[in-house]
């Protein structure tokens, strides 16, 4: 077989596996993910409805990057894919990576839709730590580590 249609026939694979438990619904839609070499593209997708509630890339018009190949123009998809989903009056949604892992542009993408006001991951506990540390965590010092010569 030739090794790009494997490549292609895997990635299929990948994608069906990680579409196969996640469905879109009108108050929990699902936020699809699509990375290509310039750009990101990211939706809301009610699946009972087979509709696109929302979306945003790097591609529209009136986005504020040149081009969608760093995580930098991801986090600004991200934020402005949360910005329409407010607007709509949606606060959760189902992430979907689709066939990429989630690292780089897809995790950046999933992060700054989070701290935005979209929940899409289990990054939100994260988010909170990080907003507001604890008090505990700021009395107690640093323990310093043993190293055997």
């Amino acid at each position: 077989m030739d090794a790009q249609k494997l490549k292609v026939r895997q990635a299929e694979r990948r994608k069906f596996r990680v579409r196969k438990g996640i469905r879109g619904t009108a108050a929990m839609p699902r936020l699809s993910v699509y990375r290509s070499n310039l750009h990101i593209y990211a939706q809301l997708i009610d699946d009972e409805a087979q509709v696109t509630i929302a979306s945003a890339s790097s591609n529209d018009k009136d986005a504020t990057v040149d081009a969608g190949t760093n995580v930098k123009s991801a986090t600004v998809i991200g934020a402005a894919l949360a910005e329409k989903a407010k607007a709509k009056g949606i606060t959760k949604a189902a992430f979907d990576r689709g066939q990429y892992r989630f690292h780089g542009r897809v995790k950046a993408l999933a992060r700054a839709a989070t701290l935005a006001g979209l929940i899409c991951t289990g990054l939100e506990d994260k988010v909170k730590v990080e907003k507001a540390p604890s008090a505990e965590a700021e009395k107690k010092p640093a323990k310093k580590k043993k190293v055997k010569v």
